[in-house]
């Protein structure tokens, strides 16, 4: 077999180990957590549906394969869930170790070119990174939502840590953000996420 497509293959083996990878967040109807590819590709299908409420034009098919990857790490990292400060102190240099092995397994041009979209996406400095962020932050929301909140009470998530996490959805959509924000109001609203006072 030829060398090139070997090595293809390999990696495509390897990123099947993304359906292992359980997070936090619970499906629409509670019943099992959502894994790490299922989250990658709802947020990569959630890119192409809002692309109109970006902030700026973007070229959408980047964006969408941003979001395929960016959670590949976690195959050797792990899910680093969002409000675990312990985890997220340690988070980079795990994932740095992990975007090194896996793209390894692909031939060196689509190794460079995985890294540098994964980089792009965690510096969050263009137009295409900030609005797949922005996705990132939406897409996990909208299921909390849609279960009534249960993960946000599992973990006795408050007002400041959720708004501290979608900030930056602005960034990306000011648009997104505004029904963001009204999820999150709701959500207040009926106890499902703590009041900071």
């Amino acid at each position: 077999m030829d060398e090139r497509i070997k090595k293809q293959l390999d990696f495509s083996l390897e990123i099947d180990k993304e359906k292992n990878i359980l997070r936090q967040t619970h499906i629409t109807d509670y019943r099992r957590s959502e894994n790490d590819a299922e989250h990658a590709w709802h947020m990569a299908l959630m890119a192409y549906l809002f692309k109109e409420y970006s902030n700026t034009p973007i070229d959408i098919a980047k964006v969408m394969i941003m979001c395929l990857i960016h959670d590949v790490v976690e195959i050797d990292a792990g899910d680093t869930y969002a409000y675990d400060a312990a985890g997220l102190s340690t988070q980079k240099e795990r994932e740095d170790a992990a975007k090194e092995r896996i793209f390894s397994l692909l031939p060196d041009d689509q190794k460079e070119e995985m890294i540098n979209l994964f980089d792009e996406f965690e510096e969050y400095k263009t137009p295409e990174s900030k609005f797949a962020h922005a996705m990132d932050n939406f897409q996990p929301l909208i299921l909390n939502d849609s279960n009534g909140g249960k993960d946000w009470i599992e973990h006795n998530v408050s007002s400041k840590q959720v708004y501290g996490r979608q900030i930056k959805t602005k960034l990306g959509s000011e648009k997104i953000y505004q029904v963001i924000d009204e999820i999150l109001q709701k959500n207040i609203e009926k106890g499902s996420i703590k009041r900071d006072i």
